[in-house]
């Protein structure tokens, strides 16, 4: 996935009821979103009856998105359109991003400046700062389940937010 820092994000997914407590939504949203190419899990897709979707960290951060957006008003045209523009953006950038919406269309804003330029217009507008979605589901995923990619092992707590977290605090 572009921008992904790998290792641990990469082998860590989260089956369908975990991705939907993290996220606040229905199995059947999930199951919805990922047949008709919403959200789909880039963990690992259902391949026929029986088998588990997994999803991602990214996947479940977008997921809490979507459902935001869907719960202020926002048509499915522009979640689609933003939901592309989030799996284009890196991992890091996602932290930083605010999403803001006058109902019609879906903006990025980096700055205060820009969504100072978005208020000016007059019109009532909202936004989802992204990386307190991402501060939500981390919280979430840590009470919750994963699984190993690679071995299949049920991992109680682990989170790859917590991985990023303490690679990102290294680094400073």
């Amino acid at each position: 996935m572009p921008g992904d820092e790998g290792g641990t994000a990469e082998q860590v997914g989260y089956r369908g009821p975990t991705a939907c407590a993290a996220a606040g939504i229905t199995y059947r949203q999930l199951d919805y979103w990922a047949r008709t190419g919403l959200v789909e899990p880039s963990v690992r897709p259902a391949y026929g009856s029986g088998t588990q979707r997994l999803y991602s960290f990214r996947d479940v951060v977008v997921l809490k998105v979507v459902k935001r957006f869907l719960d202020t008003g926002v048509s499915l045209q522009n979640i689609r359109a933003a939901v592309r523009h989030l799996r284009e953006r890196g991992l890091r950038d996602l932290e930083r991003m605010t999403l803001m919406s006058d109902g019609a269309t879906v903006y990025e804003c980096t700055s205060p400046d820009e969504v100072h330029k978005l208020l000016q217009g007059g019109q009532g507008i909202f936004g989802i700062a992204v990386g307190v979605v991402w501060q939500d589901v981390d919280t979430a995923l840590s009470q919750l389940h994963g699984e190993r990619v690679d071995t299949g092992e049920t991992l109680v707590g682990h989170n790859p937010g917590d991985e990023l977290a303490r690679r990102r605090n290294r680094a400073v």
